[in-house]
């Protein structure tokens, strides 16, 4: 497995205008059950810690994957002012491998956003978990 190229192609999925090459793209990057989790935004992990519980948000298999990926190009990329890209090179230790990410705006290639992928990876090469880290 060609680590950067897998941190490309898992960036490039996020920026994918055509929903057809994007549900593609989604099962060739993740495994036909892949968990993807994040941390939820600081306003909801504050009403969940007065409720006395821990949150987090997950999309389990292809259908909820790609529905993440399609609201986040909705919502950031498809307006046209926003890209993502890869920030640093992949890395690897046995099955699990990491790389940065960043939002920029397309014009002033200002950074807007920025997070750290964690994924394992199956004997395939195909993302079995992944664990998003968006910098707040």
């Amino acid at each position: 497995m060609q680590l950067n190229d897998l941190a490309e192609r898992y960036v490039a999925v996020w920026n994918e205008p055509d929903p057809e090459a994007r549900r593609k793209a989604v099962a060739d990057l993740w495994t036909e059950d892949a968990l993807m989790r994040l941390a939820p935004p600081q306003e909801m992990r504050t009403h969940a810690t007065k409720l006395g519980v821990t949150p987090f948000l997950e999309a389990r298999g292809h259908d909820e994957l790609e529905l993440r990926v399609v609201r986040s190009y909705e919502e950031f990329v498809a307006p046209g002012q926003n890209v993502f890209a890869v920030r640093q090179g992949a890395r690897r230790l046995g099955d699990v491998v990491i790389f940065e990410w960043a939002m920029a705006a397309k014009v002033t290639a200002e950074q807007l956003g920025a997070g750290l992928e964690v994924v394992i990876v199956g004997r395939d090469g195909r993302i079995k978990e992944d664990l998003q880290f968006i910098d707040p």
